[in-house]
């Protein structure tokens, strides 16, 4: 009797787990929601679109986009992180998912302990450039002017964030250009109108709204912080050849989960994107967006996304920036 009813619970264990597997092996059952935390229209967002479309094409099932803009990304992450942690609900993240914990001590998320990274889809570096009037054709000639004259130039950058800490560790910390004035936009599109016009002589951006404006030469690229030269302007040095080094910080785009998503459904979406990006279609609406693909495994971008909170606090201290 006691033998029987041991079997019996051996079994109902069994097949409960195997009910349970077969529900992961067959996701997704259903719609799958991908949050981008910013306005459509934007790299970040066509990104998410195309890889959202390939998903659904290679794994049967709708994958949609939810535009929840605010907060330079803080209100699409803060959903996301509390949303059920079933494969159903996904995040595409940027720098300014890791970085907002350094600069804002009010977020309504942890990047580490609330979610379970899947890959990181691509990246694209930021660029150093000037408006022609300007002289200087590398960045050892740029330092030798501001120094000579620094209240002739200013540069023009991202208000917040990644971009206030990118741009005030390579000009305040690394090159010591305290007398350079930083004037910050709420946006690419008039920090790019006001170096056109010269109003501001100096530009430090992403690389994909600036550079229609390199490719005119409207605008004159010095160096790219990316560990390499990029495919889509190879004649730019990277700021390490330029004789400047540890400013590597790329533009990035992955992809997140809620904390607890079954580690399945995890491995199987970073196999898929991994693919994905490798596609000749798919790589060449990249290149058109300045971005370069990656695909790399869930425990890199995890190391990646905690190395950047301890690589942003130190400048937040260096530079005595003040927390939001």
């Amino acid at each position: 009797m006691r033998r029987g009813l041991v079997l019996c619970f051996v079994t109902a264990i069994l097949l409960a787990s195997g009910i349970a597997d077969a529900q992961q092996a067959a996701y997704p059952t259903r719609q799958v929601r991908i949050v981008v935390p910013y306005p459509a229209g934007g790299p970040t967002d066509l990104i998410a679109r195309l890889v959202a479309q390939k998903l659904g094409e290679r794994l049967g099932q709708s994958f949609f986009v939810e535009n929840v803009a605010g907060a330079s990304g803080a209100v699409g992450a803060g959903q996301v992180a509390h949303a059920t942690p079933d494969g159903y609900t996904l995040l595409v993240s940027t720098n300014d998912f890791a970085v907002a914990s350094v600069t804002n001590t009010n977020l309504p998320y942890d990047p580490v302990k609330n979610f379970s990274p899947v890959t990181l889809i691509a990246t694209s570096p930021q660029v150093v450039a000037v408006n022609p009037s300007v002289p200087a054709k590398n960045m050892k000639e740029l330092v030798d002017l501001i120094k000579a004259a620094p209240e002739k130039y200013n540069y023009a950058a991202i208000g917040i964030g990644f971009g206030q800490l990118t741009s005030e560790r390579l000009f305040k910390l690394a090159l010591k250009l305290d007398g350079l004035v930083r004037v910050p936009f709420n946006g690419a599109a008039p920090a790019v109108n006001a170096t056109l016009a010269g109003d501001t002589q100096i530009i430090f951006l992403a690389l994909p709204p600036i550079a229609p404006y390199l490719s005119s030469e409207k605008l004159r690229a010095l160096a790219v912080t990316s560990p390499e030269r990029t495919p889509a302007f190879p004649q730019i040095p990277t700021l390490r050849e330029a004789g400047i080094p540890d400013q590597e910080a790329d533009l990035i785009n992955g992809m997140v989960a809620p904390a607890g998503t079954p580690p399945e459904i995890i491995a199987l979406l970073q196999k898929e994107i991994a693919a994905i990006v490798q596609l000749p279609d798919f790589k060449a609406t990249l290149d058109k967006l300045s971005f370069q693909p990656v695909g790399s495994t869930s425990a890199a971008f995890a190391n990646q996304i905690k190395n950047d909170i301890v690589v942003w606090s130190k400048v937040m201290k260096d530079a005595n920036i003040p927390v939001n």
